[in-house]
Order: C-alpha cells, then sequence, then structure tokens
C-alpha cells in the first residue's frame, strides 16, 4: 500500500475540495462522518468514502488502487475509529488527517493514555500518531485526547460532537420518534428500558457480555406490566445468543445503528462503561449503572477520572438492585449539571458548523 501510495504522490496534485472519509467498523455513512458529509457537500466539497464492517473484511486490488490515489489527492483525511492502513503512510505536509472519535467524552482509557496496561500500545507503535487534528466535546478534556494519540494539546479542538446536534433539534427528535415508533409499535406502549453496556474482553476477537449477571425471568416478573425491555449492544458482542428470545417484554434493538435515535424514545437508560452517558446527559434520560464488575474494570480498563465523576444516577452492582433503580431511577441534578459542563460543555447544536469553519474553512 506504501509503495502504491508513493506512486499516486509523485502523479497527482492534492485537490483543495477534495474529502476522504475512512472506517473499518462501520459500513455505510453514520456518526459524526454523516453529519459532516451533509455540511461538507453544502459547501461543494467532493467527498469519497471507504468503509467497512470490521477489521476483518478485506477490499480488491482495485479498491486498494483507489483508496492509494486518493490518500494522495485529497486535501482532508477523516477517521473516526482505530485505522491502522492510514499510520505508516508518509502523508504529504499539504494533507489534513482529522479524527473525529466515534465515542465522546473521556471515559474508558484509549490510545497511548493506555501505556503500561494490558491491551495497550507499544511505545514505539505508529498508531494515531499522524493526526493533525481532533476534535472533542469540551474543553476540559481536550489533554485527555492530547494524551490518547500523542498530540499537542493545540491541535485537539473543543468543536463540540457534530452528531450531538439532533438533541439541540426538536423537529428531528418528533420525527425519530415517529420513524421508532412506526418500526417498534410496542416502545410506544410502554416505558423503555435501553440496556446499552459496553463490551467486555481486548477487542472484536474477545468481546463479550456476562449476562449472568441479569435474571431475565425476574426482570420480566418484576417490570414486564409498566417496562419494555430494549437491548442495545455494543456492535462487538458475540455471545448475542444468550438474549432471551421474546418479543412480549425483551426486544434486541442491537441492529439499529445510532444509539443516539433510541434515546428519544427512552425512558431509562441501563449502562455501564459506555459513552452513551454522555449523549444521555444532554436529554437528562434517568440513567442507571449496572456495575457488578466494577473493581475487576477499574483494574483492567481504567477511567480517565475516578468513577465517581461519572455516575449523576443510581449505581447497582446486582439484578435486584438493578430492579429497584429502575423502578425508581433518579439523576442527581446538581451533578449532572457539572457532569454536562465539565465533559459536553461544547456541544451546543451548532457542532458540525464549527468543526467546518474551524478545521476546513479555518475561520
Amino acid at each position: 500500500m506504501i509503495v502504491m501510495y508513493l506512486h499516486y504522490k509523485k502523479k497527482c496534485d492534492v485537490e483543495e475540495k477534495l474529502v476522504l472519509m475512512l472506517s473499518d467498523s462501520r459500513s455505510s455513512l453514520s456518526g459524526n462522518l454523516e453529519f459532516l458529509d451533509a455540511e461538507l457537500k453544502k459547501r461543494d466539497y467532493e467527498v469519497n468514502y471507504f468503509f467497512k464492517a470490521n477489521l476483518k473484511a478485506t477490499k480488491t486490488k482495485k479498491e486498494k488502487k483507489n483508496m492509494c490515489r486518493l490518500i494522495a489527492q485529497a486535501k482532508f483525511i477523516l477517521v473516526d475509529d482505530f485505522y491502522p492502513l492510514i499510520y505508516p503512510i508518509p502523508l504529504r505536509k499539504e494533507t489534513k488527517l482529522i479524527q473525529v472519535w466515534h465515542a465522546m467524552g473521556a471515559f474508558k482509557t484509549v490510545g497511548f493514555s493506555r501505556l503500561g496496561k494490558v491491551g495497550g500500545p507499544n511505545p514505539r507503535s505508529l498508531t494515531h500518531r499522524n493526526y493533525t487534528a481532533a476534535i472533542v466535546s469540551s474543553e476540559s478534556i481536550r489533554k485527555n485526547y492530547a494524551e490518547a494519540f500523542q498530540m499537542d494539546i493545540k491541535n485537539v479542538y473543543a468543536t463540540g460532537i457534530p452528531r450531538t446536534d439532533i438533541f439541540f433539534d426538536e423537529q428531528y427528535g418528533q420525527d425519530v420518534r415517529v420513524r421508532i415508533y412506526e418500526r417498534y409499535p410496542m416502545l410506544s406502549e410502554k416505558k423503555v428500558i435501553l440496556f446499552a453496556p459496553t463490551f467486555r474482553g481486548d477487542g472484536q476477537q474477545s468481546a463479550h457480555y456476562n449476562f449472568e449477571w441479569l435474571d431475565f425471568k425476574a426482570l420480566k416478573d418484576s417490570l414486564s406490566d409498566d417496562y419494555i425491555f430494549a437491548l442495545k449492544l455494543h456492535p462487538f458482542i458475540n455471545n448475542i445468543e444468550e438474549i432471551p428470545k421474546d418479543d412480549s417484554f425483551f426486544i434486541n434493538l442491537t441492529e439499529e445503528r445510532e444509539i443516539n435515535d433510541l434515546l428519544f424514545v427512552t425512558d431509562v437508560l441501563i449502562t455501564d462503561y459506555s459513552s452513551v452517558i454522555f449523549e444521555s446527559s444532554l436529554l437528562n434520560i434517568p440513567t442507571v449503572f449496572f456495575v457488578p464488575d466494577l473493581q475487576e474494570y477499574v483494574q483492567s480498563r481504567d477511567f480517565y477520572y475516578p468513577f465517581e465523576k461519572y455516575t449523576y444516577g443510581l449505581c447497582a452492582e446486582d439484578c435486584g438492585k438493578l430492579i429497584s433503580a429502575i423502578r425508581n431511577p433518579q439523576n442527581d441534578n446538581d451533578k449532572l449539571e457539572v457532569f454536562r459542563e465539565f465533559f459536553c460543555g461544547s456541544c451546543d447544536g451548532f457542532s458540525t458548523q464549527r468543526v467546518v469553519k474551524t478545521l476546513f474553512l479555518e475561520e
């Protein structure tokens, strides 16, 4: 790939309004990339894409050649996750490689913040080191992303996160509720519990969730009169066959790409160490932190800040306490306000425009 790229680098000039979006974790346009795509096209940028659902998927020789040509020609290259192909390529000085990370806030440690930890990077690794810019959701956490990506903090911009703009758009909220209720009518009939945990394991190959922590029978017996239990699992989780096949109470919404849309119909969110807590906070959704393995998780993965800084809702360590918390969910509003300002302070409904103006138009 490097040889192919160098060929096109010598042969082709940089095109000032050419944008290339790359992702190894999505098969179609979504997330921050989708919002930026729409805004850039309004401003007459040409946008090209190379997506695949996972790291295992392969590209044809023709696709590789076309990709190398576009990497050589594009003035702007956007990635939203770990993207191993781009790191060893000697990009032109004119090329801007922008990381628009898929998860907002600063919760679980990532990248070079994990140096010395199990599963952390080699200190000499090229991974993440060639970004020219990254975006974050608040001024307070610029330093965390600078550390994670081994960047100068001046190149980390508190623009806010494009995909959060929907939370400030009343019409979008109304429209998405109609769409979701048409697709899943049962969600409109009762209160919706959204269960959205992160995965356990070192990556895609070993990703799983320990469903033994959940007493599915007790959950149904205790809550089914008033609630629907919707599951939105991390796409890496492999052992989904353990989920009950019961659409009268349990409904698996994992195939829904955008969890942010599901938040508009959520009455109670159950999560653990997932960055969905940042999006949830913008809608003031009662949130329960279900953390039966908290100490183990802290030791193996760790967080940027003490776990207590994130918990603006109730915590539960077992299924009995989880059921009680769901029946009487409550956010600490004072703590929530501090949380939102610290982690989401730059998200105001205009993040997409701000990213384009700051990093593309340089206004």
